[in-house]
């Protein structure tokens, strides 16, 4: 069977630098937040080119805590992706806000920045465009449209870690930008973490307040926070998958380019990449009306693949009094029948991608 990603390889290649990393913070006996917490977060911002990066606990608090930070709660109302993963929505929920869902382009499963002005209200605080499958939305419209409406933007850069819009890095171009270190994300800790980035100043020392039970000084609480602060363990492991993750990427591209020549011809829908951006290829997500079959054939010939995602959030129980009827949001659920993400890795080897492409156009 060749993985839909593998998760070992990459400790594999690093092992030496990984755990001499871990043993470092075991034997420092600075187990929250401390140097190798505040080192990746400089790191971090570099690469990203931002002015600040803040480590969280995880992508969902990320956004969470952004939303805090600006001041968005009960009351207030977000403009979402439809199509993208619950966690999205869900942030915007925490805060007792209410997400409004947008459709994508159906060509770049990414929010349709035309549709925007029809969603807003008197009640609209900020929109959350999504930069899915690493492939960067279209932020210059978007943030022009949110200048101008006095709405904050706030990206969810969850799969986007080295992906760049108009020879820019994801990482500040909106307010603020919300990052996920899920263990197979491109930069992937060895267990749950997050951040955000960001070129404003008040935001990040909001947000390392409200990280550490809305305090800054100890047992002194100026609000009401949370515990929601990157484990020094994760940020070590993350300090040395940093140092890789261009080299990472690359193979990335390398291997989703191998896809879209290898595929060309098929009756596929593939990627549609716009010239103004450089995927991180988190996802090669191929579209087709036969998705169950095409799956089930390709897993009877050695080939693992998953769906992201099989039921958008409108349509999950979760959202049941959302008000959002099966068919209200077609483009979103359109996409979710027909999706399917191929193995993708910087570890997938030139014999496996060949295998993929030829099973998929073999059972496509």
């Amino acid at each position: 069977m060749i993985p839909f990603l593998d998760l070992a390889a990459t400790y594999n290649e690093l092992k030496p630098q990984l755990d001499e990393a871990v043993m470092q913070v075991l034997g420092s006996g600075q187990y929250i937040l401390g140097n190798e917490v505040a080192l990746f977060e400089q790191e971090w911002a570099s690469y990203c080119g931002a002015q600040f990066a803040v480590g969280v606990a995880n992508g969902l608090d990320a956004i969470i805590l952004a939303l805090r930070a600006l001041d968005v709660g009960p009351g207030d109302e977000v403009i979402v992706p439809s199509n993208t993963y619950i966690a999205t929505w869900l942030a915007v929920s925490a805060v007792g806000a209410k997400p409004v869902p947008v459709e994508p382009d159906p060509f770049t499963h990414n929010i349709d920045s035309s549709l925007l002005e029809a969603a807003v209200t008197k009640a609209t605080k900020a929109i959350i465009p999504v930069h899915l499958y690493g492939q960067p939305a279209d932020m210059e419209p978007i943030l022009q449209f949110a200048r101008a409406a006095g709405l904050a933007v706030i990206e969810d850069a969850a799969q986007a870690h080295g992906a760049t819009y108009r020879d820019r890095k994801i990482g500040a171009h909106g307010d603020i930008v919300c990052w996920s270190f899920y263990p197979g994300k491109n930069l992937g800790a060895m267990g749950d973490g997050g951040a955000i980035t960001t070129d404003r100043a008040d935001l990040a020392d909001n947000i390392r307040m409200l990280r550490n039970y809305g305090s800054k000084v100890k047992y002194i609480n100026e609000v009401k926070g949370h515990n929601s602060r990157l484990d020094p363990i994760q940020a070590a492991i993350l300090r040395v998958k940093l140092g890789v993750l261009d080299e990472w990427t690359d193979r990335r591209r390398q291997v989703a380019a191998y896809y879209s020549e290898a595929l060309a011809e098929t009756s596929l829908i593939l990627p549609h990449i716009p010239n103004w951006c450089a995927p991180a290829w988190h996802l090669y997500v191929i579209r087709t009306r036969d998705r169950i079959g095409l799956q089930e054939r390709l897993k009877a010939s050695g080939v693992d693949s998953l769906i992201h995602y099989p039921v958008p959030p409108h349509k999950q129980l979760a959202y049941a009094d959302a008000g959002l009827a099966p068919g209200s949001l077609p483009i979103a659920e359109e996409l979710a029948d027909q999706v399917l993400s191929l193995p993708m890795g910087p570890h997938l080897s030139h014999g496996d991608m060949c295998t993929v492409a030829e099973m998929v156009k073999l059972h496509a």
